[in-house]
């Protein structure tokens, strides 16, 4: 089977949340499919990372630290930006299209066999199908340690078959109500069942509807709680901390000298020192917001954790390991040139995403004006969404990823009528680019966001480093 085959039949399988209310899901049935290809998720020891926002900054942080630390990582992410491959990593590297085709082939008439001798009622999903070729692959390279990030939810998602050594929880808010309940209470206890009987949880504190739902899993399970401690910016920029920016076309609060050295000329980062295994170490991370400072503190703490149990990280690897993440799409920069504008991607896709990335947008960009590329999944909340990030727009152009999920440019329009901002509509990306071209100024930033998809085909339009 080919490539491109294996891929379209992937994507004939349909989209998870379309398929839950007429199909039951379950762990039985993806331990039946493990189990026939001789539970490969037993053979690589696993950090299983679940939550509503930041897990896979966490994931990727945390996944670099441990590949910094000379162990043979895997990472497992969801969704993707551009290619399928990008969610099967090792060391960085994404899955091989051959190797891609060839994992396929072999979970999928695992499948076909278990469904035809009725050991499974009906053919693994899309994500079951995924996951299991990750588990697959990370088996047969030897992975040493593989970080997992939950596709949805926590309790009954198919990453959730393995023993973590760690699990992580990152911010919990609403998102997914339809699948996962309506208040943060019921969202918080499908995401706490990654906690398993005596396992070590990674969190930091969150919403009190949210704690409590996590500190009782995490007793009822005999379990050990962890919790990470964030960064806390100073109020006055200090000598050695802060947020900086390598930039002399941007302006920050609090940033610091623009012809530093460091991570990644041209981008915005964050620089502070920090005290851990017993070390002084300076933290540079280029993932940027406040809200990813939370993420570089749970990636520390599930790290030194790891530590703890033998695998050889030391703060050395940690420190190499933040300042060499790499995470595109999460208020990544592309800079003007060529009478092209200066743009911001950033994949916030549910209300605590929207205001992490306004809160980014007033730091770096306190004196600039912004146009928004907006498009959002129709199961979203696109008018508080719009609530939050339309009014600090000069202008928005409404717009649709190439997703059958995808709400129309009318549908958002309508969804931010209670806002004040002149909302335009584009078909499609291109249109929305093409667009923003004509009506950005030289001091005006593109910020392209509300949904994964429309930011993954923004950057493959324009060229940016995924």
């Amino acid at each position: 089977m080919s490539y491109q085959t294996a891929v379209e039949h992937m994507y004939a399988l349909g989209h998870e949340l379309a398929q839950m209310p007429a199909r039951k899901f379950d762990l039985a049935h993806m331990r039946v499919l493990l189990a026939a290809l001789e539970n490969p998720e037993r053979r690589s020891s696993s950090v299983l990372i679940a939550g509503t926002n930041g897990k896979g900054s966490t994931a990727a942080t945390l996944a670099s630290i441990l590949h910094a630390s000379g162990l043979r990582t895997g990472l497992y992410t969801s969704p993707h930006l551009v290619r399928i491959n990008e969610r099967i990593r090792i060391n960085g590297d994404e899955i091989s299209d051959d190797d891609f085709a060839l994992l396929h082939e072999v979970v999928d008439r695992t499948a076909e066999r278990l469904v035809g001798e009725d050991e499974l009622p009906w053919h693994p999903s899309f994500f079951e199908m995924l996951t299991a070729m990750a588990f697959e692959y990370f088996a047969r390279r030897k992975v040493e340690l593989a970080v997992l990030e939950v596709g949805m939810g926590g309790r009954l998602d198919a990453t959730n078959v393995i023993e973590p050594r760690v699990s992580v929880l990152t911010d919990i808010s609403l998102d997914h109500q339809k699948f996962l309940g309506n208040t943060v209470a019921e969202i918080a206890r499908e995401k706490a069942g990654i906690i398993h009987p005596g396992g070590i949880v990674v969190t930091l504190p969150q919403q009190p509807q949210a704690n409590d739902v996590i500190g009782n899993a995490i007793l009822e399970m005999d379990g050990t709680a962890v919790s990470a401690v964030p960064y806390v910016p100073p109020v006055a920029p200090g000598s050695d901390s802060g947020f900086a920016i390598r930039k002399k076309t941007l302006t920050a609060k609090g940033a610091k000298d623009a012809e530093k050295s460091g991570p990644d000329h041209g981008q915005a980062f964050w620089r502070y020192p920090l005290q851990i295994m017993g070390k002084k170490i300076v933290v540079e991370t280029p993932l940027i917001g406040r809200h990813q400072l939370r993420n570089v503190a749970l990636a520390i703490a599930a790290a030194e954790e790891l530590g703890k149990q033998g695998f050889a990280i030391t703060a050395a690897s940690i420190e190499r390991g933040i300042r060499e993440t790499s995470w595109p799409g999460r208020f990544q920069i592309i800079p003007a040139a060529n009478g092209t504008p200066e743009y911001v991607f950033d994949v916030a896709h549910n209300p605590a995403g929207a205001w992490a990335l306004r809160s980014t947008l007033s730091a770096c960009y306190e004196d600039r004006r912004l146009i928004f590329v907006f498009g959002a999944m129709r199961d979203k909340a696109i008018g508080e969404m719009a609530e939050i990030l339309f009014p600090v727009a000069e202008r928005v152009v409404a717009t649709r990823a190439d997703n059958p999920r995808s709400a129309t440019p009318d549908e958002i329009r309508s969804a931010a009528a209670r806002t004040s901002a002149e909302i335009e509509t584009a078909p499609h990306v291109a249109a929305a680019l093409a667009r923003t071209r004509r009506l950005a100024g030289s001091d005006e930033i593109v910020v392209v966001t509300g949904s994964i998809y429309v930011v993954g085909e923004a950057m493959r339009l324009l060229g940016a480093r995924i």
